[in-house]
């Protein structure tokens, strides 16, 4: 009595346990909308169906007439499709091959026909005949494959995914193979009350609730099961708050966190302008995975941007609310993004500001101490030609004259000298490459600085020579070079220009003494005269010359010339230009150039 009892509480829980297994997924396929959530609410709503007609209040344990043997028929059936039917919810994830799924549709079918051709089905306690031995041996078999096939993808998909995910499939697969084992004990036994039937219902009642927390797992339960994944994520957007000072830094703190959530192959992070800011498992230069394989591409948008995601296509049903959490930390995300985009904007306005004023009380410094000897000298000269003009003869006046002419002169350059250094420390010179003619434009260089001395500078250019170059800055190059030349070496100057693989090389060289070795590294320095005052100038030529030449992306290095003399080379860069090897440097091109071509070229 005590035994019968226990039975048909069991019995009873079952009931209520199934039922509410398959409430629970139609459910969830009611909110879902998609085929994972359709497949499984079909598959567990027939399974509950098949517990509800097993109810003796449905179908009696005898049952007699058409109607009671067609409905225990039709609830065997339904035990019959659900493993097919739990087969066909892991296929929405990933096909199986044609042979596999013809294989168990047919077993499938021929089971159905063979349940509804049974000449009879024993009642309990009644003798088994071969026939029906055979049938359930093979209803045993059926179930077992098809049960097996299913738990089997389940549990080896799980491998890689994220903690929640992982486990529902684990849990689910092991749900089915509960069943199963179920299922071999109801079939061992032939009473209704018995040891066997209580363990059977017990198992039965396991294996509902197995389904039921792999299926719509409780909110706790998930809490629990991605915590670690989700203290990371915790620290990751503390960090965005408090640490990151770039969006790079933005997207290497929080990807790794983010794609342990909902186990991404693969993330990135676009800003609005549709930049790159940050990827997760992309090699650099790719745009997605290079093996995508069956994985399945979302993008979720975001504050100042958006977020790719490429995961498993197990996600979308097995961790929906990690998708949720996800969209939750990309909106942190973008704020921290937008965040890190204000603080460098006003970043750079105060650097700009910085630089501005900095630009400005250098300029006042220079002028001030630069000009301060020529408007001396002039002041001087002019005060002495208004008051005392008179009592001088015709040929101091002369003299005076011409010293107040220089002087001015000299004032204007330094005056214009300045104007380029500030502009170009302010980044106001515009570089506008464009083609032209070498020799000629040089030509018109040296006979505007040069003047009568002209004939004490050879071009040897290539007349055909064209290269694309801005105007101006190659006038202040070359014109200093070839009026420094002048001034502080001896005839001849030479001037020479080479166009090699991605580059213009113009050279520019005298036959006096040369620079001294001390002073080389000075070379380039504002203000710097080599101990040369004696010739005049301000020592601006050359740093306005490298100024210009860095302004083009190029450079302006300096070498001794052979047997003697100063050799400088000016290094352009020509883009796309003939299809020699861009990585060949000219035989002729020194040790100390290459090493300059690399540092600053390339």
């Amino acid at each position: 009595m005590t035994l019968k009892l226990a039975v048909e509480i069991l019995r009873y829980v079952s009931l209520v346990a199934y039922v509410a297994l398959a409430l629970a997924t139609i459910n969830q396929w009611r909110r879902q909308r998609d085929r994972a959530a359709a497949w499984a609410a079909l598959c567990f709503g027939t399974l509950g169906l098949v517990v509800v007609l097993g109810q003796r209040q449905i179908v009696p344990e005898h049952p007699s007439g058409f109607l009671e043997n067609f409905l225990q028929r039709l609830d065997i059936a339904f035990l019959l499709l659900f493993p097919y039917l739990l087969h066909r919810f892991t296929t929405v994830f990933r096909n199986a091959t044609s042979r596999l799924e013809s294989a168990l549709g047919l077993m499938t079918v021929a089971m159905l026909v063979w349940t509804f051709a049974l000449p009879h089905i024993p009642e309990p306690g009644q003798p088994r005949p071969w026939g029906f031995i055979a049938y359930l041996t093979g209803f045993l078999i059926h179930w077992t494959v098809l049960s097996s096939v299913a738990a089997t993808r389940l549990w080896r998909a799980g491998r890689g995914q994220p903690a929640v995910a992982r486990r529902r499939m684990r849990i689910l697969a092991f749900a089915a193979a509960l069943l199963t084992i179920t299922l071999f004990a109801a079939a061992a036994t032939s009473r209704s009350y018995s040891v066997l039937a209580l363990v059977s219902s017990a198992l039965g009642i396991a294996s509902a609730l197995a389904f039921l927390v792999a299926l719509v797992p409780p909110a706790v339960v998930r809490m629990i099961w991605r915590r670690p994944a989700q203290e990371r994520v915790q620290d990751a957007v503390r960090d965005l708050i408090t640490l990151s000072r770039s969006q790079a830094e933005v997207a290497a703190r929080v990807l790794g966190p983010m794609a342990e959530i909902v186990g991404a192959r693969a993330l990135c992070i676009r800003n609005n302008e549709g930049e790159l800011v940050g990827s997760y498992g992309l090699e650099e230069g790719e745009l997605e995975p290079a093996h995508t394989g069956d994985a399945q591409q979302f993008e979720l948008d975001i504050p100042s941007g958006w977020l790719t995601v490429w995961t498993s296509p197990y996600a979308p049903f097995f961790g929906r609310e990690e998708l949720r959490l996800l969209e939750t930390v990309g909106a942190f995300t973008g704020l921290a993004l937008d965040r890190v985009r204000l603080f460098q904007q006003e970043h750079e306005a105060r650097l700009a500001l910085e630089r501005a004023d900095e630009i400005k009380t250098n300029f006042i410094a220079l002028a001030s101490h630069e000009l301060r000897t020529p408007v001396t000298t002039i002041l001087g000269l002019a005060t002495t030609l208004n008051r005392r003009g008179d009592q001088l003869d015709e040929r101091q006046r002369q003299e005076l004259r011409e010293t107040l002419e220089r002087q001015a002169d000299r004032t204007a350059k330094l005056v214009e000298q300045l104007l380029d250094l500030s502009r170009l420390d302010a980044d106001a010179i515009s570089i506008t490459p464009e083609p032209i003619n070498l020799r000629d434009r040089v030509e018109e260089i040296v006979a505007s600085v040069a003047a009568e001395r002209s004939d004490d500078v050879l071009i040897r250019i290539d007349p055909d020579l064209e290269a694309p170059a801005d105007p101006g800055a190659l006038d202040r190059i070359v014109g200093n070079l070839v009026a420094n030349a002048l001034r502080y070496g001896s005839p001849p100057v030479n001037v020479d220009a080479v166009q090699h693989d991605r580059h213009l090389r113009v050279f520019v060289e005298d036959h006096g003494d040369g620079v001294p070795v001390q002073f080389v590294p000075q070379l380039f320095e504002r203000f710097t005269r080599g101990g040369r005052e004696r010739v005049g100038g301000a020592g601006l030529g050359l740093a306005i010359a490298r100024s210009y030449a860095r302004a083009h992306d190029g450079d302006l290095v300096y070498e001794e010339a052979e047997p003697h003399g100063a050799r400088f080379q000016l290094v352009l860069p020509v883009k796309n230009h003939g299809n020699s090897d861009p990585g060949e440097i000219p035989a002729e091109t020194p040790p100390e150039v290459e090493a300059h071509r690399w540092r600053i070229l390339d």
